[in-house]
């Protein structure tokens, strides 16, 4: 069975972005890139990652979800499929219909779903936000892995939205990037 992995960049004091949704405070240096073009060059969306040289078969995902929120920037600056390396999903009750058909739009049984696509043959699935989805989707998500970027942000989205719900994830491993950002891996235990 294929994980559901929730890959984010994080704020020391837990924050996934800015109170309005904008996340361009994240100190994104070139060994934070070159992590990204080496471990998880999936993550990149299309246009970045033909920027950055990442061409070839996906190494870690070959499906993406994301909330409405997470989706709209795209949809901002003219992208309609901005995982076109990927099956995207995006999780949205009001949008009904998507503007390209590469993405799928899943509007009702948001967990069914995504459990019915874990099951499926494949890669992992790329959890691509946000803190609702996430929330959403916490008992399903089986690995985190989370950017921990050297900035407070004081105020923001946290990186779950969801009632209280203790769940328990194990220390899978740790790396220290020049800049101070740290990647933290969990496994659910």
């Amino acid at each position: 069975m294929r994980k559901l992995v929730y890959y984010i960049g994080m704020t020391i004091d837990g924050r996934i972005a800015a109170p309005d949704g904008s996340a361009d405070f994240f100190p994104v240096t070139q060994d934070v890139i070159d992590f990204i073009v080496e471990d998880y060059p999936d993550t990149l969306p299309t246009h970045l990652r033909e920027q950055l040289g990442v061409h070839g078969p996906n190494r870690n995902f070959d499906a993406g979800v994301q909330g409405r929120v997470t989706y709209e920037p795209a949809l901002e600056i003219g992208v309609t499929s901005p995982y076109a390396h990927l099956r995207q999903y995006v999780v949205s009750e009001s949008m009904k219909e998507t503007l390209d058909p590469a993405v799928e739009i899943i509007s009702t049984d948001v967990v069914g779903r995504i459990r019915r696509l874990k099951a499926e043959d494949g890669k992992d699935v790329y959890l691509t936000g946000g803190a609702r989805l996430a929330g959403t989707l916490l008992p399903e998500i089986d690995k985190l892995v989370i950017k921990l970027y050297p900035v407070v942000a004081g105020a923001g989205i946290p990186l779950f939205t969801t009632d209280f719900s203790p769940t328990h994830f194990e220390l899978a491993g740790t790396r220290t990037l020049e800049n101070g950002t740290v990647i933290l891996t969990y496994d659910k235990k």
